[in-house]
């Protein structure tokens, strides 16, 4: 057999810029506001759907404020000025990455930055139509930069022409995102794979990152963008999750 490549795992921890702080800040407390109570009245299962209601737009939020409020400006992001220094550096240094979201939205922000910057890029999300023809044109063509949805990018498909793997939002199972990784870092890879994951401090995606450590109701997470099928969180994770900011 042959070996698989080398692969170097990098978390890459953002502050919130001041603007994000503070409407992640007021998000968050809502949200608390809102659920303390329900979860002391109906109790969990009552009120599932807007329990992940609730964690979704604090994710969106630890991505990009313009997933929650159009009125917030793109600096207001500190992911995207993550992604902006890692994409320099990949341009820069001759190489190619994949770029990963959950969120088709966030994709396109990116996709507005590279061709801000006119940096070259493929797309793919669930809606893409000539999905084969794209494949093959980041194959075969030279573009730096892959923008990928998770669940339609995360599995079944080679591209080992990329060496760096970027994760822009956490997802709740690791063999989720492992499995994204795996669309470089594969038989016929022959460099060395970078993967970096990005993660903004002091948010629920700190709470995230800290359960799939502990390896905490992640089994059942299968990657559904309707969001219906997330992990069996209990009561005290939900709480954990929405104490950050």
């Amino acid at each position: 057999h042959p070996a698989l490549p080398a692969k170097v795992e990098a978390y890459v921890v953002v502050q919130l810029t001041p603007e994000q702080r503070k409407a992640y800040a007021a998000l968050a407390e809502a949200t608390r506001a809102d659920l303390e109570g329900r979860l002391d009245n109906g109790g969990l299962d009552a009120n599932r759907m807007l329990v992940l209601t609730a964690l979704l737009r604090l994710r969106q939020m630890a991505c990009d404020p313009r997933l929650i409020d159009a009125s917030q400006k793109p600096d207001h992001s500190a992911k995207l000025g993550a992604f902006r220094e890692l994409v320099a550096e990949v341009v820069a240094s001759g190489r190619r990455a994949l770029v990963f979201s959950q969120f088709v939205e966030f994709l396109s922000l990116l996709r507005k930055e590279l061709e801000a910057s006119g940096t070259e890029y493929a797309y793919l999300d669930g809606r893409t139509r000539n999905r084969e023809k794209v494949l093959d044109g980041f194959r075969d063509g030279d573009m730096p930069v892959f923008l990928l949805s998770l669940k339609a990018g995360g599995t079944g498909i080679n591209l080992a022409a990329a060496d760096v793997v970027i994760h822009m939002d956490p997802w709740w199972n690791p063999a989720v995102e492992d499995q994204a990784t795996d669309r470089a870092h594969r038989i016929g890879q022959t460099r060395t794979v970078s993967v970096y994951r990005i993660v903004a401090q002091g948010t629920i995606e700190e709470g995230i990152q800290r359960m799939k450590e502990e390896k905490r109701a992640l089994a059942r997470a299968v990657i559904d963008e309707s969001e219906t099928t997330l992990p069996r969180l209990t009561e005290e994770d939900i709480r954990e999750l929405i104490a950050f900011g």
